[in-house]
């Protein structure tokens, strides 16, 4: 029936307002997204909770009627796949793994990470290239029913043959099959898999810092912030990347008005793939 409910548009003042309820109750800062971004989270949230004016939100939060995580589910963007994009990961194996295979201890940064399933996709060709037993890959998001997922790497059987031609134009050299095991319904990724990863909550804004990591892996998170909140975690990156370090973006994002671009070169314009300057 909530979908059916005539909703009054919210002024940006009152969109400030339940920003700002959502931080007093549950420590999330979500003032530094895009605007439009926002607003349309906010949008959702008023049309599954069957609210059809700013009062109605407002009691809806103050009151408890939802707890902490549903509104943490409904505010963030969680869609990820495995090999998603697969050009992209093509293009890190041609690109980045020889330098890589330089180094006795890897580590590599999936920040936004969401359920997971792209630090599946990495630490898959990273076996196959035989780079694994060395690397440790590090799974952010601010989603902790997300990195939940993520940690037992439980996903949907019906994805799978999508799943599996991606891997294949990624440049996968076995099957797919090799690195699950169905059950009901489910795949569940191989626990060999899962002994380089840590999965941890982490604020890309406002949260610590991670110190000589060869690659950074953000893809379609900056869509989402506002351009001054962009640059500032850019330049994190930049910082966190040890020299000569590699930052892969999302499609649809770019280094081209931002002050790091000065710190970085392109290594694939299409792929979104940069290299941290010799300092």
């Amino acid at each position: 029936m909530a979908a059916f409910i005539k909703m009054n548009e919210l002024s940006q003042e009152e969109v400030d307002e339940i920003l700002e309820i959502i931080h007093k109750l549950f420590h999330f800062d979500f003032k530094h997204y895009s605007s439009a971004s926002i607003r349309r989270r906010v949008d959702r949230l008023m049309r599954i909770w069957g609210c059809s004016t700013f009062t109605d939100l407002k009691f809806a939060l103050t009151n408890g009627m939802y707890s902490q995580q549903h509104v943490l589910n409904e505010i963030t963007v969680n869609t990820t796949e495995m090999f998603r994009d697969p050009h992209v990961f093509y293009s890190v194996v041609e690109n980045v793994f020889p330098y890589l295979k330089t180094h006795p201890l890897l580590k590599i940064w999936h920040a936004g990470c969401s359920t997971g399933e792209e630090v599946y996709s990495m630490a898959i060709l990273l076996k196959e290239s035989g780079l694994l037993k060395r690397s440790i890959l590090y799974g952010t998001d601010i989603n902790t029913e997300a990195l939940k997922i993520a940690e037992k790497g439980v996903y949907s059987l019906n994805s799978m043959k999508t799943h599996s031609a991606a891997y294949r134009k990624a440049g996968g050299t076995g099957s797919l099959s090799n690195y699950l095991t169905v059950n009901y319904g489910n795949v569940c990724m191989d626990s060999a898999l899962k002994k380089n990863m840590v999965f941890s909550q982490h604020d890309l804004i406002n949260g610590a810092s991670f110190g000589g990591v060869q690659v950074i892996i953000c893809r379609n998170v900056f869509i989402y912030l506002k351009k001054e909140v962009q640059d500032l975690v850019l330049e994190k990156f930049v910082n966190n990347l040890e020299p000569r370090g590699f930052l892969i973006l999302g499609n649809k994002e770019s280094i081209d008005f931002s002050p790091a671009k000065n710190m970085l070169e392109v290594v694939s314009k299409e792929d979104r793939i940069f290299r941290k300057k010799r300092e």
